[in-house]
């Protein structure tokens, strides 16, 4: 068997749905498996996505009983896993038709390779900085704390985090690869070990990267899309967000650079209080100045472009009319929208991609990716499931 897709899902019903329609399109010509771990999401995610897509038999799902974490759910499903190649992906993704091929044919020609990330967009079409970092040694690490990184993001000295100067649409040796997509070679697994379960959520990635860069091994960056919506786990405005990523850097630093750990565990934990305290600030003063919108407000005042069939067009415009939405099926220059939503039987997640892409670059206000799918019955946003 050439590929093992592992998706560990937590409360993202419709995005777990939605990411297996776009893998198994990735699929097509490739021998390979899928198997979905469930952390306890109690939210009817395994059923809804059996009862999806029933017709695969190449889809396995594993129902932990409780929530064990990022590493501990993927460290089962790998000893399972019975492919060359192991792709841990993120349930709140959406793939293009050539991700895996892309990936398969990089690793198969180079086996000086044994990893490789790809070119996240966020739901907005704008590339995600986290698609490509380096090592965080100390120094690199208290950049990125302290501003420097965002004051020189293009600077090899201060900006060594994101890496953001290198070219976006290169293929180009990494350090760090973000575990939302993460393709490796399975060898390269057996060879350094799976993931560090000592990591709950965040680092575990970090870590995994830099131990398959000590075997010897390239990580490396290819620029095939896919979009990361960044769902239920990743709420980085946030006291919990701030404490679990800078605790997971403190857990990297303490295992990789013991010999600095008296030094770096006042200011890690100075950052962490301080981060939060500053959100905890900041919170309350959007409260003060602004009453925050609900949820039904916003979608109420937001517009939206449907892109479909004329019989999907009909489908989604009767699920934007039972939700009292702002919508058009032919595009109005005067207008601003938020969303397009695109069916994705109509187009292919390429195309989606691409369009997604060129829209966040164009002088119009930058739209969110919204899909519908014939086969859900919906319309999916990053913040909910709108249903007729």
């Amino acid at each position: 068997m050439k590929v093992s897709v592992i998706i560990v899902n937590y409360k993202v019903k419709f995005f777990l749905a939605q990411c297996l329609h776009s893998v198994l399109k990735a699929m097509e010509g490739i021998d390979g498996e899928v198997i979905v771990v469930d952390n306890d999401s109690q939210d009817d995610s395994i059923d809804y996505a059996r009862e999806l897509y029933a017709q695969y038999p190449q889809i396995r799902f594993i129902e932990n009983k409780e929530n064990l974490g990022f590493a501990r759910a993927n460290n089962i499903a790998i000893r399972q896993s019975k492919g060359e190649y192991v792709l841990l992906l993120n349930p709140d993704t959406v793939v293009n038709e050539h991700l895996l091929a892309d990936c398969v044919a990089l690793l198969d020609s180079n086996p000086g390779i044994g990893a490789t990330g790809v070119r996240m967009l966020n739901e907005n079409g704008t590339f995600a900085p986290e698609s490509r970092r380096g090592i965080p040694t100390p120094f690199t690490a208290f950049c990125k704390m302290v501003g420097l990184a965002k004051l020189f993001p293009k600077n090899r000295l201060f900006g060594r985090y994101y890496m953001k100067y290198l070219d976006e649409y290169a293929a180009t040796p990494i350090e760090i690869i973000s575990g939302a997509c993460m393709f490796i070679r399975k060898s390269v697994l057996d060879e350094c070990g799976l993931l560090d379960e000592d990591f709950f959520m965040y680092g575990e990635d970090i870590d995994l990267s830099y131990r398959m860069l000590k075997t010897g091994k390239q990580n490396y960056y290819v620029p095939t899309r896919i979009v990361h919506y960044k769902g239920e786990s990743t709420q980085k405005n946030t006291f919990r967000y701030v404490y679990v990523f800078y605790e997971a850097m403190y857990i990297f630093f303490r295992k990789h650079y013991a010999s600095y750990n008296w030094i770096l565990s006042i200011p890690i934990r100075s950052a962490i209080y301080a981060k939060g305290a500053m959100e905890f600030v900041s919170r309350r003063l959007r409260g003060w100045c602004k009453k925050p919108q609900t949820q039904q407000e916003f979608l109420h005042s937001a517009h939206f472009l449907l892109k479909g069939s004329n019989r999907t067009t009909e489908a989604m415009a009767e699920i934007c009319d039972r939700n009292k939405l702002n919508y058009d099926v032919v595009e109005n220059a005067t207008i601003k929208y938020d969303y397009v939503v695109f069916d994705v039987e109509e187009y292919s997640y390429s195309q989606i991609l691409e369009e997604l892409e060129r829209r966040s670059k164009s002088k119009k206000s930058v739209v969110c990716l919204a899909t519908y799918s014939p086969r859900m019955e919906c319309i999916l946003l990053s913040c909910c499931c709108l249903k007729k």
